[in-house]
Protein backbone atom coordinates (compact mmCIF):
# COMPACT_ATOMS: atom_id res chain seq x y z
CA UNK A 1 0.00 0.00 0.00
CA UNK A 2 2.61 2.65 0.99
CA UNK A 3 4.81 1.53 -2.29
CA UNK A 4 1.33 2.28 -4.15
CA UNK A 5 0.99 5.79 -2.20
CA UNK A 6 4.35 6.68 -3.57
CA UNK A 7 4.23 5.85 -6.42
CA UNK A 8 0.99 7.27 -6.93
CA UNK A 9 2.84 10.83 -5.35
CA UNK A 10 5.91 10.56 -7.47
CA UNK A 11 3.45 10.32 -10.96
CA UNK A 12 1.07 13.01 -10.16
CA UNK A 13 4.52 15.23 -9.04
CA UNK A 14 5.83 14.16 -12.50
CA UNK A 15 2.43 15.11 -14.31
CA UNK A 16 2.29 18.85 -13.02
CA UNK A 17 6.20 18.86 -13.42
CA UNK A 18 5.80 17.83 -17.03
CA UNK A 19 2.40 19.83 -17.44
CA UNK A 20 4.29 23.48 -16.40
CA UNK A 21 7.38 22.27 -18.78
CA UNK A 22 4.83 22.28 -21.74
CA UNK A 23 2.74 25.47 -21.48
CA UNK A 24 5.44 27.36 -23.09
CA UNK A 25 5.81 25.24 -25.92
CA UNK A 26 1.48 24.77 -26.01
CA UNK A 27 1.59 28.60 -26.02
CA UNK A 28 3.94 28.31 -28.75
CA UNK A 29 1.93 26.02 -30.81
CA UNK A 30 -0.70 27.94 -30.51
CA UNK A 31 0.54 31.01 -32.17
CA UNK A 32 2.11 29.09 -34.61
CA UNK A 33 -1.22 27.37 -35.43
CA UNK A 34 -2.28 30.75 -36.20
CA UNK A 35 0.47 32.49 -38.03
CA UNK A 36 0.39 29.28 -40.53
CA UNK A 37 -3.21 30.32 -41.88
CA UNK A 38 -1.53 32.98 -43.52
CA UNK A 39 1.15 34.24 -46.05
CA UNK A 40 2.50 37.29 -44.21
CA UNK A 41 6.72 38.11 -44.72
CA UNK A 42 6.47 41.07 -42.28
CA UNK A 43 7.30 38.05 -39.22
CA UNK A 44 10.30 35.90 -38.90
CA UNK A 45 8.70 33.21 -36.86
CA UNK A 46 10.86 29.71 -36.92
CA UNK A 47 9.46 26.84 -34.48
CA UNK A 48 12.80 26.04 -33.66
CA UNK A 49 14.15 29.53 -32.71
CA UNK A 50 12.71 30.36 -28.86
CA UNK A 51 9.82 32.18 -28.69
CA UNK A 52 10.34 34.56 -25.98
CA UNK A 53 13.52 36.15 -27.72
CA UNK A 54 13.23 35.68 -31.42
CA UNK A 55 9.61 35.89 -31.98
CA UNK A 56 8.04 39.46 -33.46
CA UNK A 57 5.80 41.07 -31.30
CA UNK A 58 5.84 38.28 -28.54
CA UNK A 59 6.04 39.12 -25.01
CA UNK A 60 6.51 36.30 -22.01
CA UNK A 61 6.25 36.77 -18.43
CA UNK A 62 8.70 37.60 -16.12
CA UNK A 63 9.48 33.90 -15.44
CA UNK A 64 9.16 32.81 -19.13
CA UNK A 65 6.76 30.27 -18.44
CA UNK A 66 3.74 32.12 -21.00
CA UNK A 67 3.00 34.39 -23.49
CA UNK A 68 1.36 37.20 -21.80
CA UNK A 69 1.41 40.00 -24.79
CA UNK A 70 0.98 39.16 -29.01
CA UNK A 71 1.45 42.63 -31.09
CA UNK A 72 0.81 42.01 -33.97
CA UNK A 73 -0.23 45.79 -36.09
CA UNK A 74 -0.53 46.34 -39.68
CA UNK A 75 1.53 42.92 -40.38
CA UNK A 76 -0.56 42.08 -43.80
CA UNK A 77 -2.81 39.67 -42.17
CA UNK A 78 -6.19 38.78 -44.30
CA UNK A 79 -8.91 36.87 -44.09
CA UNK A 80 -10.57 34.84 -40.53
CA UNK A 81 -8.95 34.94 -37.68
CA UNK A 82 -8.49 30.92 -36.86
CA UNK A 83 -10.50 29.35 -34.15
CA UNK A 84 -8.64 27.74 -31.23
CA UNK A 85 -5.15 29.45 -31.65
CA UNK A 86 -5.21 32.50 -30.11
CA UNK A 87 -7.95 31.94 -27.46
CA UNK A 88 -5.49 29.07 -26.60
CA UNK A 89 -3.18 31.27 -25.19
CA UNK A 90 -4.94 31.17 -21.51
CA UNK A 91 -2.54 33.66 -19.80
CA UNK A 92 -2.59 36.35 -22.76
CA UNK A 93 -3.28 39.81 -21.28
CA UNK A 94 -2.66 41.68 -24.55
CA UNK A 95 -3.61 41.06 -27.75
CA UNK A 96 -3.21 44.12 -30.78
CA UNK A 97 -4.44 42.53 -34.36
CA UNK A 98 -4.82 46.77 -35.15
CA UNK A 99 -4.78 47.56 -39.24
CA UNK A 100 -4.87 43.98 -40.90
CA UNK A 101 -7.30 42.97 -42.80
CA UNK A 102 -9.42 40.48 -40.98
CA UNK A 103 -12.77 39.70 -41.69
CA UNK A 104 -15.38 37.97 -40.47
CA UNK A 105 -16.99 37.91 -36.91
CA UNK A 106 -15.69 38.52 -33.76
CA UNK A 107 -14.30 35.59 -32.33
CA UNK A 108 -16.80 33.97 -29.97
CA UNK A 109 -13.42 31.76 -28.48
CA UNK A 110 -11.82 34.69 -27.35
CA UNK A 111 -14.40 34.43 -24.22
CA UNK A 112 -11.61 31.40 -23.31
CA UNK A 113 -9.24 34.87 -22.52
CA UNK A 114 -9.78 35.17 -19.06
CA UNK A 115 -7.13 37.56 -18.04
CA UNK A 116 -7.06 39.41 -21.11
CA UNK A 117 -6.68 43.09 -20.09
CA UNK A 118 -6.32 45.05 -23.63
CA UNK A 119 -7.95 44.31 -26.67
CA UNK A 120 -6.43 46.40 -29.93
CA UNK A 121 -9.34 45.08 -32.94
CA UNK A 122 -9.54 48.06 -34.48
CA UNK A 123 -8.62 49.23 -38.00
CA UNK A 124 -9.94 45.69 -39.93
CA UNK A 125 -12.71 44.61 -41.76
CA UNK A 126 -14.64 42.84 -39.12
CA UNK A 127 -18.24 42.48 -39.35
CA UNK A 128 -21.57 41.17 -37.70
CA UNK A 129 -23.17 41.53 -34.45
CA UNK A 130 -21.14 41.12 -31.54
CA UNK A 131 -21.31 38.03 -29.22
CA UNK A 132 -22.61 38.23 -25.93
CA UNK A 133 -19.31 37.11 -23.93
CA UNK A 134 -17.99 40.29 -22.48
CA UNK A 135 -19.44 39.34 -18.86
CA UNK A 136 -17.17 36.72 -18.74
CA UNK A 137 -14.04 38.95 -19.64
CA UNK A 138 -14.03 40.75 -16.68
CA UNK A 139 -10.20 41.86 -16.41
CA UNK A 140 -10.81 43.91 -20.09
CA UNK A 141 -9.75 47.33 -18.95
CA UNK A 142 -8.83 48.75 -22.92
CA UNK A 143 -11.13 47.33 -25.82
CA UNK A 144 -10.83 49.06 -29.33
CA UNK A 145 -13.39 47.62 -31.67
CA UNK A 146 -13.84 51.01 -34.21
CA UNK A 147 -13.02 51.58 -37.94
CA UNK A 148 -14.78 47.28 -38.48
CA UNK A 149 -18.22 46.72 -39.70
CA UNK A 150 -19.90 45.56 -36.80
CA UNK A 151 -23.71 45.96 -36.92
CA UNK A 152 -26.76 44.67 -34.35
CA UNK A 153 -26.83 46.22 -31.12
CA UNK A 154 -24.32 47.00 -28.54
CA UNK A 155 -24.74 43.95 -26.18
CA UNK A 156 -25.60 44.46 -22.37
CA UNK A 157 -22.55 42.27 -21.48
CA UNK A 158 -20.07 45.28 -21.71
CA UNK A 159 -21.89 46.51 -18.11
CA UNK A 160 -20.42 43.55 -16.69
CA UNK A 161 -16.74 44.83 -17.88
CA UNK A 162 -16.45 46.69 -14.25
CA UNK A 163 -12.73 46.96 -14.78
CA UNK A 164 -13.32 48.93 -18.27
CA UNK A 165 -11.55 51.83 -18.87
CA UNK A 166 -11.50 52.71 -22.54
CA UNK A 167 -14.56 51.66 -24.44
CA UNK A 168 -13.94 52.70 -28.43
CA UNK A 169 -16.82 51.58 -31.01
CA UNK A 170 -16.79 54.01 -33.45
CA UNK A 171 -16.79 53.97 -37.30
CA UNK A 172 -19.34 50.89 -36.72
CA UNK A 173 -22.85 50.40 -37.94
CA UNK A 174 -24.02 49.64 -34.40
CA UNK A 175 -27.78 50.39 -34.20
CA UNK A 176 -30.31 50.87 -31.28
CA UNK A 177 -29.86 52.14 -28.25
CA UNK A 178 -26.91 52.76 -26.29
CA UNK A 179 -27.45 50.04 -23.02
CA UNK A 180 -27.53 51.53 -19.79
CA UNK A 181 -23.20 51.22 -18.91
CA UNK A 182 -22.68 51.83 -15.45
CA UNK A 183 -18.70 51.45 -15.72
CA UNK A 184 -17.13 53.25 -12.50
CA UNK A 185 -13.61 52.99 -13.93
CA UNK A 186 -14.52 54.14 -17.40
CA UNK A 187 -12.67 57.22 -18.18
CA UNK A 188 -12.83 57.38 -22.11
CA UNK A 189 -15.86 56.56 -24.69
CA UNK A 190 -16.45 56.69 -28.24
CA UNK A 191 -19.60 55.55 -29.85
CA UNK A 192 -19.75 58.03 -32.41
CA UNK A 193 -20.42 57.15 -36.45
CA UNK A 194 -23.22 54.65 -36.02
CA UNK A 195 -26.49 54.03 -36.12
CA UNK A 196 -27.73 54.72 -32.77
CA UNK A 197 -30.93 56.02 -31.66
CA UNK A 198 -32.30 57.35 -28.51
CA UNK A 199 -31.08 58.77 -25.56
CA UNK A 200 -27.83 58.89 -24.09
CA UNK A 201 -28.01 56.74 -20.65
CA UNK A 202 -27.64 58.97 -17.65
CA UNK A 203 -24.54 56.93 -16.59
CA UNK A 204 -22.70 58.02 -20.15
CA UNK A 205 -23.86 61.61 -20.36
CA UNK A 206 -20.48 62.93 -18.14
CA UNK A 207 -18.74 62.30 -21.30
CA UNK A 208 -18.70 65.06 -24.01
CA UNK A 209 -21.21 64.73 -26.90
CA UNK A 210 -18.88 64.98 -29.63
CA UNK A 211 -18.55 61.38 -28.42
CA UNK A 212 -21.41 60.32 -28.97
CA UNK A 213 -21.93 62.33 -32.92
CA UNK A 214 -22.70 60.68 -36.34
CA UNK A 215 -25.65 59.34 -34.58
CA UNK A 216 -29.17 60.12 -34.18
CA UNK A 217 -29.34 60.69 -29.94
CA UNK A 218 -30.28 62.92 -27.62
CA UNK A 219 -29.29 63.30 -23.87
CA UNK A 220 -32.19 65.98 -22.28
CA UNK A 221 -35.78 66.08 -23.37
CA UNK A 222 -35.90 68.30 -25.82
CA UNK A 223 -39.70 70.19 -25.19
CA UNK A 224 -38.13 70.79 -21.94
CA UNK A 225 -35.14 72.41 -23.34
CA UNK A 226 -36.93 74.66 -25.74
CA UNK A 227 -39.36 76.29 -22.58
CA UNK A 228 -36.35 76.59 -20.39
CA UNK A 229 -33.57 78.92 -20.04
CA UNK A 230 -30.40 78.68 -17.71
CA UNK A 231 -32.20 80.18 -15.01
CA UNK A 232 -35.24 78.00 -14.55
CA UNK A 233 -37.55 81.57 -15.10
CA UNK A 234 -40.28 82.11 -17.60
CA UNK A 235 -39.72 83.24 -20.82
CA UNK A 236 -41.23 86.26 -20.06
CA UNK A 237 -39.49 87.18 -16.98
CA UNK A 238 -36.28 86.00 -18.61
CA UNK A 239 -36.79 88.60 -21.74
CA UNK A 240 -37.80 91.23 -19.08
CA UNK A 241 -34.64 90.74 -16.92
CA UNK A 242 -32.59 90.83 -19.82
CA UNK A 243 -33.68 94.01 -21.06
CA UNK A 244 -33.24 95.30 -17.96
CA UNK A 245 -30.12 94.57 -18.02
CA UNK A 246 -29.31 96.04 -21.59
CA UNK A 247 -30.96 99.16 -20.06
CA UNK A 248 -28.82 99.25 -17.43
CA UNK A 249 -25.74 98.46 -19.61
CA UNK A 250 -25.96 101.10 -22.62
CA UNK A 251 -26.31 103.97 -19.27
CA UNK A 252 -23.12 102.33 -17.35
CA UNK A 253 -20.95 102.60 -20.86
CA UNK A 254 -22.71 105.90 -21.91
CA UNK A 255 -21.22 107.07 -18.23
CA UNK A 256 -18.06 106.05 -18.52
CA UNK A 257 -17.41 107.39 -21.99
CA UNK A 258 -18.38 110.55 -21.32
CA UNK A 259 -16.19 110.50 -17.80
CA UNK A 260 -13.55 109.48 -19.53
CA UNK A 261 -13.85 112.38 -22.20
CA UNK A 262 -13.73 115.02 -19.66
CA UNK A 263 -10.71 113.47 -17.72
CA UNK A 264 -8.74 113.49 -21.27
CA UNK A 265 -9.75 116.88 -21.59
CA UNK A 266 -9.21 118.52 -18.17
CA UNK A 267 -5.67 116.24 -17.46
CA UNK A 268 -4.62 115.33 -21.20
CA UNK A 269 -3.27 111.99 -22.07
CA UNK A 270 -1.74 110.03 -18.87
CA UNK A 271 0.69 107.35 -19.51
CA UNK A 272 2.28 104.84 -16.85
CA UNK A 273 6.55 105.26 -16.54
CA UNK A 274 8.21 103.40 -18.84
CA UNK A 275 9.64 101.25 -16.18
CA UNK A 276 10.48 97.80 -16.89
CA UNK A 277 9.93 95.08 -14.94
CA UNK A 278 12.20 92.65 -15.80
CA UNK A 279 14.46 89.12 -14.34
CA UNK A 280 17.64 90.64 -15.51
CA UNK A 281 19.44 93.66 -16.86
CA UNK A 282 17.94 93.30 -20.57
CA UNK A 283 14.94 95.72 -21.38
CA UNK A 284 13.13 96.57 -24.32
CA UNK A 285 14.72 98.93 -26.84
CA UNK A 286 14.87 102.51 -25.79
CA UNK A 287 15.49 104.19 -28.69
CA UNK A 288 11.96 102.60 -31.25
CA UNK A 289 10.23 105.34 -33.02
CA UNK A 290 6.74 105.39 -33.86
CA UNK A 291 7.37 107.55 -37.34
CA UNK A 292 5.19 106.64 -40.25
CA UNK A 293 7.95 106.83 -43.16
CA UNK A 294 8.74 104.05 -45.15
CA UNK A 295 12.88 104.67 -44.85
CA UNK A 296 15.05 102.18 -43.27
CA UNK A 297 15.79 104.12 -40.13
CA UNK A 298 12.52 103.62 -38.70
CA UNK A 299 8.83 103.19 -39.27
CA UNK A 300 5.61 102.03 -37.74
CA UNK A 301 3.79 99.22 -36.28
CA UNK A 302 1.71 97.12 -38.69
CA UNK A 303 -1.12 95.02 -37.44
CA UNK A 304 -2.57 92.08 -39.41
CA UNK A 305 -6.21 92.35 -40.72
CA UNK A 306 -7.02 95.88 -40.91
CA UNK A 307 -7.80 95.75 -37.56
CA UNK A 308 -7.95 98.37 -34.76
CA UNK A 309 -6.32 97.32 -31.82
CA UNK A 310 -6.41 99.18 -28.50
CA UNK A 311 -2.40 99.42 -28.19
CA UNK A 312 0.34 101.10 -30.07
CA UNK A 313 4.19 101.35 -30.35
CA UNK A 314 3.99 103.54 -27.39
CA UNK A 315 2.27 101.46 -25.59
CA UNK A 316 4.76 99.15 -25.92
CA UNK A 317 7.58 101.26 -25.10
CA UNK A 318 6.01 102.38 -21.78
CA UNK A 319 4.31 99.24 -20.53
CA UNK A 320 5.53 96.47 -17.95
CA UNK A 321 7.84 93.75 -19.74
CA UNK A 322 9.40 90.81 -18.41
CA UNK A 323 11.76 89.13 -20.12
CA UNK A 324 10.77 85.36 -20.65
CA UNK A 325 13.70 83.50 -22.62
CA UNK A 326 16.36 84.20 -24.64
CA UNK A 327 17.21 82.16 -28.00
CA UNK A 328 19.12 81.32 -31.13
CA UNK A 329 16.41 84.37 -33.17
CA UNK A 330 16.18 86.38 -30.05
CA UNK A 331 14.99 87.68 -26.44
CA UNK A 332 10.91 87.20 -25.86
CA UNK A 333 9.37 89.61 -23.70
CA UNK A 334 6.02 89.21 -21.66
CA UNK A 335 4.49 93.29 -22.48
CA UNK A 336 1.54 93.82 -19.75
CA UNK A 337 -0.39 97.07 -21.22
CA UNK A 338 -2.35 99.86 -19.55
CA UNK A 339 -5.38 97.81 -19.50
CA UNK A 340 -3.88 95.14 -18.16
CA UNK A 341 -4.11 92.87 -21.49
CA UNK A 342 -1.06 91.06 -22.36
CA UNK A 343 1.30 90.54 -25.28
CA UNK A 344 4.66 88.63 -26.88
CA UNK A 345 6.71 90.77 -28.02
CA UNK A 346 10.14 89.14 -29.75
CA UNK A 347 12.91 90.92 -30.03
CA UNK A 348 14.72 89.46 -33.68
CA UNK A 349 18.24 90.53 -32.79
CA UNK A 350 19.96 88.06 -35.82
CA UNK A 351 17.72 89.52 -38.89
CA UNK A 352 20.34 90.46 -42.10
CA UNK A 353 17.59 91.22 -44.37
CA UNK A 354 16.24 95.32 -45.49
CA UNK A 355 12.99 95.98 -44.77
CA UNK A 356 11.22 95.28 -47.95
CA UNK A 357 12.21 91.30 -47.31
CA UNK A 358 11.43 92.10 -43.60
CA UNK A 359 8.04 92.93 -44.49
CA UNK A 360 7.03 90.16 -47.06
CA UNK A 361 8.52 87.44 -44.54
CA UNK A 362 6.14 88.84 -42.04
CA UNK A 363 3.00 88.91 -44.44
CA UNK A 364 3.55 85.40 -45.35
CA UNK A 365 3.94 84.37 -41.50
CA UNK A 366 0.81 86.88 -40.69
CA UNK A 367 -1.25 84.98 -43.05
CA UNK A 368 -1.32 81.77 -41.56
CA UNK A 369 -4.31 81.53 -39.56
CA UNK A 370 -5.00 77.95 -37.53
CA UNK A 371 -5.68 77.24 -34.33
CA UNK A 372 -2.84 75.60 -33.41
CA UNK A 373 -0.43 77.84 -34.91
CA UNK A 374 0.46 80.74 -33.11
CA UNK A 375 -1.19 83.92 -34.32
CA UNK A 376 0.80 86.48 -35.31
CA UNK A 377 -0.73 90.24 -34.37
CA UNK A 378 1.68 92.69 -35.43
CA UNK A 379 5.28 93.44 -36.78
CA UNK A 380 7.94 96.68 -36.44
CA UNK A 381 10.96 97.26 -38.66
CA UNK A 382 13.71 99.81 -38.11
CA UNK A 383 17.35 100.39 -38.36
CA UNK A 384 17.88 99.04 -34.72
CA UNK A 385 14.87 97.03 -33.81
CA UNK A 386 12.68 93.95 -35.45
CA UNK A 387 10.01 92.83 -33.77
CA UNK A 388 7.46 90.24 -34.11
CA UNK A 389 4.38 91.31 -32.04
CA UNK A 390 2.11 87.50 -30.69
CA UNK A 391 -1.07 86.84 -28.55
CA UNK A 392 -0.45 85.93 -25.03
CA UNK A 393 -0.60 82.41 -24.19
CA UNK A 394 -0.87 81.85 -20.08
CA UNK A 395 -0.49 77.95 -19.83
CA UNK A 396 3.03 78.22 -20.46
CA UNK A 397 5.18 76.11 -23.25
CA UNK A 398 5.53 72.33 -23.27
CA UNK A 399 8.91 72.64 -21.81
CA UNK A 400 7.89 73.99 -19.05
CA UNK A 401 5.02 71.56 -18.51
CA UNK A 402 7.41 68.21 -19.26
CA UNK A 403 10.44 69.77 -17.15
CA UNK A 404 9.62 72.51 -14.44
CA UNK A 405 9.23 71.93 -10.83
CA UNK A 406 10.26 68.21 -11.21
CA UNK A 407 10.52 66.07 -8.73
CA UNK A 408 9.04 68.70 -6.27
CA UNK A 409 5.59 67.77 -3.82
CA UNK A 410 3.12 70.65 -6.11
CA UNK A 411 4.25 69.75 -9.43
CA UNK A 412 1.30 68.39 -11.73
CA UNK A 413 2.52 66.09 -14.46
CA UNK A 414 0.91 65.27 -17.35
CA UNK A 415 -0.92 63.13 -18.50
CA UNK A 416 -0.74 60.69 -21.38
CA UNK A 417 -3.89 62.22 -22.77
CA UNK A 418 -2.60 65.50 -22.62
CA UNK A 419 0.38 64.51 -24.19
CA UNK A 420 -1.19 62.71 -26.85
CA UNK A 421 -3.54 66.30 -27.12
CA UNK A 422 -0.75 68.36 -27.61
CA UNK A 423 1.34 65.90 -30.07
CA UNK A 424 -1.61 66.13 -31.72
CA UNK A 425 -2.15 69.69 -32.27
CA UNK A 426 1.40 70.50 -32.49
CA UNK A 427 1.43 68.06 -35.60
CA UNK A 428 -1.40 69.66 -37.29
CA UNK A 429 -0.13 72.83 -37.01
CA UNK A 430 3.44 72.49 -38.49
CA UNK A 431 1.09 70.40 -41.15
CA UNK A 432 -0.54 74.09 -41.54
CA UNK A 433 3.26 75.63 -42.01
CA UNK A 434 4.38 73.24 -44.08
CA UNK A 435 1.38 73.71 -46.08
CA UNK A 436 2.08 77.17 -46.96
CA UNK A 437 5.87 75.91 -48.26
CA UNK A 438 7.77 77.67 -45.19
CA UNK A 439 10.31 76.00 -43.38
CA UNK A 440 9.53 76.41 -39.23
CA UNK A 441 13.45 75.55 -38.50
CA UNK A 442 13.14 75.86 -34.86
CA UNK A 443 11.13 73.17 -33.36
CA UNK A 444 11.16 72.42 -29.62
CA UNK A 445 9.00 71.83 -26.88
CA UNK A 446 9.38 75.83 -25.65
CA UNK A 447 8.16 76.45 -28.50
CA UNK A 448 4.89 74.48 -28.24
CA UNK A 449 2.46 75.85 -26.41
CA UNK A 450 -1.64 74.63 -25.91
CA UNK A 451 -4.49 76.12 -27.49
CA UNK A 452 -7.91 77.11 -25.78
CA UNK A 453 -8.54 73.40 -26.44
CA UNK A 454 -5.51 72.31 -24.63
CA UNK A 455 -4.03 70.89 -28.05
CA UNK A 456 -0.52 71.68 -28.99
CA UNK A 457 0.26 75.19 -30.74
CA UNK A 458 3.38 75.66 -32.79
CA UNK A 459 4.86 79.39 -32.35
CA UNK A 460 7.61 81.06 -33.44
CA UNK A 461 7.51 80.07 -37.19
CA UNK A 462 9.17 81.37 -40.45
CA UNK A 463 12.12 83.36 -38.76
CA UNK A 464 15.21 81.13 -40.61
CA UNK A 465 14.75 82.61 -44.06
CA UNK A 466 15.48 86.27 -42.99
CA UNK A 467 18.10 85.05 -39.84
CA UNK A 468 21.77 84.62 -39.76
CA UNK A 469 22.79 81.03 -40.35
CA UNK A 470 22.25 79.12 -37.13
CA UNK A 471 25.25 79.48 -34.44
CA UNK A 472 27.37 76.46 -34.56
CA UNK A 473 27.08 75.50 -30.84
CA UNK A 474 22.95 75.66 -31.65
CA UNK A 475 23.18 73.22 -34.00
CA UNK A 476 25.67 70.84 -32.70
CA UNK A 477 24.19 71.17 -28.68
CA UNK A 478 20.37 71.83 -28.79
CA UNK A 479 19.50 68.05 -30.19
CA UNK A 480 16.55 68.72 -32.07
CA UNK A 481 18.49 69.40 -34.91
CA UNK A 482 18.49 67.01 -37.47
CA UNK A 483 22.15 65.76 -38.39
CA UNK A 484 22.21 67.06 -42.00
CA UNK A 485 21.92 70.82 -40.09
CA UNK A 486 25.34 70.34 -38.77
CA UNK A 487 26.98 70.32 -42.07
CA UNK A 488 24.72 72.36 -44.01
CA UNK A 489 23.35 75.35 -41.44
CA UNK A 490 20.81 75.60 -43.44
CA UNK A 491 17.10 73.90 -42.24
CA UNK A 492 14.13 72.33 -44.77
CA UNK A 493 11.26 71.04 -44.24
CA UNK A 494 12.64 67.26 -43.65
CA UNK A 495 15.06 68.66 -40.79
CA UNK A 496 11.62 70.65 -39.51
CA UNK A 497 10.30 66.29 -39.22
CA UNK A 498 13.54 65.46 -37.66
CA UNK A 499 13.23 67.62 -35.03
CA UNK A 500 9.29 67.46 -34.75
CA UNK A 501 10.45 63.40 -33.97
CA UNK A 502 12.38 64.68 -31.09
CA UNK A 503 9.70 66.32 -29.67
CA UNK A 504 8.02 63.06 -29.56
CA UNK A 505 10.13 61.72 -28.25
CA UNK A 506 10.51 64.11 -25.56
CA UNK A 507 6.77 63.63 -24.69
CA UNK A 508 7.18 60.09 -24.61
CA UNK A 509 10.32 60.28 -21.78
CA UNK A 510 9.92 63.10 -20.07
CA UNK A 511 13.77 63.68 -20.84
CA UNK A 512 14.92 67.38 -22.19
CA UNK A 513 16.58 66.28 -25.87
CA UNK A 514 20.35 66.75 -24.29
CA UNK A 515 20.62 65.54 -20.86
CA UNK A 516 22.56 62.74 -18.62
CA UNK A 517 21.56 59.33 -19.30
CA UNK A 518 20.35 56.61 -17.02
CA UNK A 519 22.69 55.08 -14.60
CA UNK A 520 21.83 51.61 -15.58
CA UNK A 521 23.32 52.55 -19.12
CA UNK A 522 26.67 51.66 -20.13
CA UNK A 523 27.47 55.36 -21.06
CA UNK A 524 27.23 56.68 -17.39
CA UNK A 525 27.92 60.25 -16.28
CA UNK A 526 28.73 60.83 -20.09
CA UNK A 527 26.11 63.15 -22.23
CA UNK A 528 24.01 61.70 -25.08
CA UNK A 529 21.45 63.07 -27.09
CA UNK A 530 17.72 61.93 -26.47
CA UNK A 531 17.81 59.84 -29.77
CA UNK A 532 20.96 58.18 -29.61
CA UNK A 533 19.87 57.26 -26.09
CA UNK A 534 16.60 55.57 -27.08
CA UNK A 535 18.12 53.68 -29.81
CA UNK A 536 20.21 52.52 -27.72
CA UNK A 537 17.16 51.32 -25.16
CA UNK A 538 15.39 49.78 -28.44
CA UNK A 539 17.29 47.58 -30.72
CA UNK A 540 14.81 44.81 -31.75
CA UNK A 541 11.98 44.99 -29.23
CA UNK A 542 9.56 47.48 -27.98
CA UNK A 543 10.22 48.41 -24.26
CA UNK A 544 8.85 50.45 -21.49
CA UNK A 545 12.21 51.63 -20.13
CA UNK A 546 12.28 54.49 -22.47
CA UNK A 547 8.82 55.98 -20.92
CA UNK A 548 8.50 58.99 -18.75
CA UNK A 549 8.37 57.75 -14.84
CA UNK A 550 5.54 60.39 -13.76
CA UNK A 551 2.77 58.05 -16.44
CA UNK A 552 4.61 54.64 -15.74
CA UNK A 553 1.50 53.93 -13.99
CA UNK A 554 -0.79 54.17 -16.97
CA UNK A 555 1.42 51.81 -19.05
CA UNK A 556 -1.35 49.02 -18.30
CA UNK A 557 -4.17 51.40 -19.86
CA UNK A 558 -1.88 52.81 -22.64
CA UNK A 559 1.29 51.17 -23.19
CA UNK A 560 -0.08 50.28 -26.85
CA UNK A 561 -0.47 53.72 -28.21
CA UNK A 562 2.74 54.96 -26.25
CA UNK A 563 4.30 52.56 -28.36
CA UNK A 564 2.90 53.54 -31.37
CA UNK A 565 4.03 56.91 -30.79
CA UNK A 566 7.55 56.08 -29.91
CA UNK A 567 7.37 54.15 -33.42
CA UNK A 568 6.18 57.53 -35.06
CA UNK A 569 8.79 59.44 -33.23
CA UNK A 570 11.80 56.72 -34.28
CA UNK A 571 10.51 57.26 -38.24
CA UNK A 572 10.22 60.79 -38.00
CA UNK A 573 14.44 60.76 -36.16
CA UNK A 574 15.61 58.73 -39.06
CA UNK A 575 19.29 59.58 -40.20
CA UNK A 576 18.66 59.70 -44.08
CA UNK A 577 15.77 62.41 -44.88
CA UNK A 578 14.03 60.89 -47.74
CA UNK A 579 13.49 57.97 -44.96
CA UNK A 580 11.26 60.39 -42.60
CA UNK A 581 7.38 60.71 -43.37
CA UNK A 582 5.80 64.03 -45.21
CA UNK A 583 3.94 65.59 -41.88
CA UNK A 584 0.57 64.96 -43.74
CA UNK A 585 1.25 61.49 -42.88
CA UNK A 586 2.58 61.81 -39.45
CA UNK A 587 -0.43 63.60 -38.74
CA UNK A 588 -2.68 61.02 -39.63
CA UNK A 589 -0.37 58.44 -37.58
CA UNK A 590 -0.94 60.32 -34.53
CA UNK A 591 -4.56 60.78 -34.97
CA UNK A 592 -4.93 56.99 -36.04
CA UNK A 593 -3.37 56.45 -32.21
CA UNK A 594 -7.08 57.26 -30.77
CA UNK A 595 -9.43 59.57 -32.15
CA UNK A 596 -8.97 62.19 -28.81
CA UNK A 597 -10.94 64.90 -30.54
CA UNK A 598 -13.97 62.42 -29.08
CA UNK A 599 -13.19 61.89 -25.73
CA UNK A 600 -13.59 64.18 -22.35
Amino acid sequence: MQIFFFFFVTSLILSFVLIFSQTLEDDKKALFDFFSNFNSSNLHWNQSSPVCDRWTGVTCSENRDRIVAVRLPAVGFNGFIPPLTISRLSSLKILSLRKNQFTGEFPSDFINLKNLTHLYLQHNRLSGPLPEIFSELKSLKVLDLSNNGFNGSIPTSLSGLTNLRVLNLANNSFSGEIPNLDLPKLSQINFSNNKLVGTIPKSLQRFQTSAFSGNKLSSINETEKQHKNPFGLSQVAFLLILAAACVLGVTGFSYIMITCCLRRKCFGKTRIPGKLRKRDSSSLPGNWTSRDDNTEEGGKIIFFGGRNHSFGLDDLLTSSAEVLGKGAFGTTYKVTMEDMSTVIVKRLKEVVVGRREFEQQMEIIGMIRHENVAELKAYYYSKDDKLAVYSYNNQGSLFEMLHGNRGMNHRVPLDWDARLRIATGAARGLAKVHEGKLIHGNIKSSNIFLDSQCYGCIGDIGFTTIMRSLPQTTCLTSGYHAPEITDTRRSTQFSDIYSFGVVLLELLTGKSPVSQVDSTTPTQGQSMNLVKWIRSVVLEEWTGEVFDMEIMSQLGDFEEEMVEMLQIGLACVALKQQDRPHITKVVKLIEDIRSIDATE
